[in-house]
């Protein structure tokens, strides 16, 4: 696997660490901001998980559920900046890194679907 996805979805990780503690310490929001950093944490859990699949299906399941907690990850951050949690630049900014993931994702299980098919 291409190592683009671990290091943008520990990059992310820790860019969702820093927002969890910015929105407990600065905006004192602690319900939603737990949400956000169990799941915007867990992309990258998966990921490496996937690395030591048992099989090509338990690869791709692991990929899936990175998959599942990057699309959770965005509506935790549009439901934050829809609240006035994070502000149009914070959210932007995480928004599009979010994105990038998902969209990384959805190629490499593409990717992995189609050379099923092809053998």
């Amino acid at each position: 696997m291409d190592n683009t996805i671990l290091l943008k979805s520990k990059n992310f990780a820790v860019r969702i660490i820093k927002c969890y503690k910015y929105l407990n310490d600065q905006k004192h929001e602690h319900i939603l901001s737990k949400q956000l950093i169990r799941c915007g944490t867990s992309i990258g859990a998966n990921a490496i998980e996937s690395r030591n699949a048992q099989s090509r299906s338990d690869f791709t399941s692991k990929l899936n559920i990175a998959l599942k907690e990057a699309d959770e990850t965005a509506y935790w951050l549009d439901l934050l900046h829809s609240s006035d949690y994070l502000d149009d630049n914070l959210f932007n900014s995480l928004n599009n890194d979010c994105q990038e993931l998902i969209s990384i994702l959805i190629s490499i299980i593409k990717s992995l679907k189609n050379s099923k098919t092809e053998n």
